[in-house]
């Protein structure tokens, strides 16, 4: 991790911003969230706020506009292309998120684009889906403006707090034993998610056997 943040310290704070800022835009814009999301790139600038590589205010606003920015051309990229954008090979993979998405923005309406910020796949795709349903842009624009605001300071700062602790954990403990906690609770959270990935699939699984069944069943009805 030390040496990480060293490398990364290495870089220009022009550059930087440019990266966060972009990334952070091009989540939405773009769609590359389901490649990398740009909750990675917020939480970045923050623990270089925290290295004082980066100035806090700087990072945080910059990410507050490019989530708010991209987001809307997000928005206009799906009201006016919509039925291809849902044809991209990346999104056909995804077809049971989508599915889940859209319902989510059928249930909440507008309140959705502010509480999909919170999920990654939400996040990359909801701005999309709002523009295809043809939800008034000033409706969308204020949701996706709140939903902006909270993320965006949100993940800046859990990244800002998270270097700062790593600094006073590493000096108070040593950086070895520091980078052991990290691993082990890397490594707990990757257990824990493909375990989970694991029961969906499972759970899949199980709900096909039924329409499955169902199909044959009506396959040799129609042959008697």
């Amino acid at each position: 991790m030390g040496t990480l943040i060293n490398t990364i310290l290495q870089v220009p704070p022009v550059a930087a911003y440019l990266l966060i800022t972009a990334l952070v835009f091009a989540e939405d814009a773009l769609f590359i969230g389901f490649v990398l999301p740009g909750e990675t790139a917020a939480i970045l600038g923050g623990v270089l706020a925290s290295q004082h590589h980066l100035h806090l205010w700087l990072v945080i606003s910059l990410v507050i506009l490019a989530a708010i920015v991209g987001d809307t051309v997000g928005y206009e990229v799906g009201r006016h292309y919509g039925r291809r954008v849902l044809k991209m090979r990346l999104l056909r993979k995804h077809e049971q998120k989508l599915d889940a998405a859209r319902d989510f923005l059928a249930r909440r309406g507008a309140a959705a684009v502010t509480l999909g910020r919170f999920t990654a796949f939400f996040r990359a795709v909801m701005p999309a889906l709002a523009g295809m349903s043809r939800m008034p842009y000033r409706r969308f624009l204020a949701f996706n403006a709140v939903g902006g605001l909270l993320w965006g300071t949100g993940a800046v700062l859990l990244g800002y707090f998270a270097g700062n602790a790593y600094q006073s954990i590493a000096k108070g403990v040593g950086q070895t034993v520091t980078i052991g906690g990290l691993a082990v609770i890397a490594g707990a959270a990757i257990v824990w998610r493909v375990r989970k990935q694991r029961r969906a699939r499972a759970e899949q699984a199980e709900r096909s056997l039924p329409e499955q069944a169902h199909g044959n069943g009506a396959k040799l009805d129609t042959a008697a």
